[in-house]
């Protein structure tokens, strides 16, 4: 009997210990899971603009992105500064507010012929205005003010304003549109992302930019040639700025007036990375692209931290 009671101490003991071990790891995988999601919040935390999935080679190049689009038109009868325009915007609200791009069309062009931006970009996850200009003949620097104007109108006045992040906010532009994002970028320092597309400008050196800025040019441009338009205005960028020279491979002054997936995915890289700060992108940045059957050339720095 005694030897009997001895064993059953024994188990018990060996139970007491068990149940100590379980209790130990219980609480050390408690505390890891806590260390886990504060590490996940604080990540979240770090980069409160992230909006969307993480991207893939495949979303960048999608005709759509993971947002459903909406849009509204804009009358020119309604505004100043500028020849009125669409706004796409994603029709959800439940991400918060959005970054901003407002693109201009160039010399004699609407803004049809930069339309089809307006919702492959909404729909990544920015608020879009795709502008008309007060007359179809206005200069750069005219396009550059009126790109600044659409944006204050964007933030200030229209009716997705509360959707906009006005703290977020770039420009684009074809041709003449393109030499008047520089204009704007130059006058805005505080701007996020500028892409200028085949810009011409009388203007070629631009050292007093400061808003981080991909240059796209075409090896076939004859009217804003690379040589004399989009190669001067990269050199010319501060060599400290975030900027980038992207030419395209068989390609003409008037390729970004319709669908390009090589325009729209770089495009959306560097809105994602610069607007959204969003690190994510930096992936179809750097390394560098290597020239293909659709990049002539890529220049460029790999994008600064913080």
């Amino acid at each position: 009997m005694q030897q009997f009671t001895e064993e059953s101490r024994t188990t018990g003991r060996s139970k007491g210990r068990s149940r100590a071990v379980r209790t130990a790891l219980a609480a050390l995988l408690a505390v890891g899971a806590l260390m886990t999601t504060q590490a996940v919040t604080a990540q979240g935390a770090d980069n409160p603009y992230e909006r969307g999935p993480a991207p893939t080679q495949s979303s960048i190049e999608a005709a759509r992105g993971p947002y459903a689009v909406s849009q509204t038109s804009v009358s020119s009868l309604l505004v100043s500064g500028f020849g009125g325009g669409t706004v796409y915007y994603p029709s959800s609200t439940s991400d918060g507010t959005f970054g901003a791009v407002v693109i201009s069309p160039g010399f004699t062009a609407y803004e049809s012929s930069i339309a089809w931006l307006g919702p492959r970009l909404a729909s990544q996850g920015f608020v879009v205005f795709t502008i008309d200009t007060l007359t179809t003949l206005d200069q750069p620097d005219s396009r550059g003010r009126q790109l600044l104007a659409a944006l204050d109108y964007l933030t200030q006045r229209s009716s997705v304003r509360g959707r906009v992040d006005s703290t977020r906010l770039g420009v684009m532009g074809h041709s003449m549109g393109g030499g008047g994002t520089l204009e704007a970028a130059k006058s805005r320092p505080s701007l996020q992302a500028a892409i200028p597309l085949t810009g011409w400008n009388t203007d070629k050196t631009w050292p007093e930019i400061q808003t981080p800025t991909l240059v796209v040019g075409a090896d076939g441009d004859t009217v804003a040639p690379v040589a004399s338009h989009s190669e001067p205005f990269y050199q010319s960028l501060p060599s400290s700025l975030d900027k980038a020279y992207l030419e395209l491979n068989g390609a003409t002054h008037f390729t970004p007036n319709s669908s390009n997936t090589t325009i729209a995915k770089y495009s959306i890289s560097w809105l994602k990375r610069f607007i959204d700060n969003d690190t994510r992108y930096e992936q179809f940045l750097c390394p560098l692209p290597r020239p293909s059957l659709t990049i002539e050339e890529y220049r460029g720095n790999c994008p600064h931290s913080g």
